[in-house]
């Protein structure tokens, strides 16, 4: 498998952490992590494997530094990538917008063809969620407030997935 790029973008660390916990998943020698505070699309230009991480802002609303990012992935080539997203949410408190952010990502993504890691919504507790495609999350979806004694063994299921995907 090719390298993986993990990019993400935290407003409070959360998602930093998730980030982490993937690439020592992958292995860091097989995975490298961007924060895009201060990483930029020809960052991503070099690998054929990308994450794209996110917060959940709001009620769907993009968390900052991938509002200042996503207009600007349309000139990336996507036609040799795949792209595997997570996002963190809070299914208790925001059941009528749980992982919204991970949903929005998605949305605005300029290339959905190339989308892989989808993960199914069994075994959360919410009752809306923009990231969610027939009965599936676009991507791996987090709930650290909640359901954080759960959230390493759905990475390590998830990057397992990924390692088959990406090929």
């Amino acid at each position: 498998m090719k390298p993986v790029g993990i990019f993400f973008g935290s407003t409070s660390g959360m998602t930093q952490k998730s980030a982490l916990k993937i690439q020592q998943a992958f292995g860091k020698k097989m995975a490298e992590v961007f924060n895009l505070k201060t990483a930029t699309v020809d960052d991503m230009k070099p690998f054929s494997n990308l994450i794209f991480g996110t917060s959940a802002w709001g009620i769907g609303e993009m968390q900052d530094e991938w509002e200042m990012t996503i207009d600007r992935l349309s000139t990336l080539d996507f036609s040799e990538k795949k792209v595997a997203l997570f996002g963190l949410g809070d299914q208790k408190e925001y059941p009528e917008s749980f992982v919204d952010g991970l949903g929005t990502l998605y949305c605005r993504f300029p290339e959905k063809s190339c989308v892989v890691g989808f993960w199914p919504v069994e075994g959360y507790d919410f009752y809306f969620s923009l990231a969610d495609r027939d009965g599936q999350f676009v991507g791996l979806a987090l709930d650290d407030h909640n359901q954080e004694d759960l959230s390493d063994e759905r990475i390590s299921k998830w990057v397992e997935q990924l390692k088959t995907e990406f090929i």
